[in-house]
């Protein structure tokens, strides 16, 4: 029996390699609305991250999220999913 490829994303703050069930996706939508994508299969450009704060405090100070999306991103923004990380919840 053939073993089952488990697709590898890339973590915007530690750059590292992990299985996609893992990570967090963060969807920026065509009209460039910025959501969780909590079903992963949202439409749109798609960003993942550990649900770490270390993780998510390297993204926001490499600017992770504004190479993956194309734009600059309003600290509303990071202030939402950072309260999400720090209530212990999945983002």
């Amino acid at each position: 029996m053939k073993n089952k490829r488990i697709p590898l994303r890339k973590c915007i703050g530690c750059l590292e390699m992990k299985p996609k069930n893992e990570l967090i996706r963060i969807v920026c939508t065509k009209d460039g609305i910025i959501s969780l994508d909590e079903t992963g299969k949202a439409h749109g450009r798609g960003s993942y991250i550990c649900s770490s704060i270390e993780c998510f405090d390297k993204a926001k100070k490499q600017k992770g999220f504004n190479r993956s999306f194309g734009k600059e991103i309003p600290n509303q923004v990071y202030d939402y999913l950072k309260s999400k990380l720090g209530n212990g919840e999945t983002l």
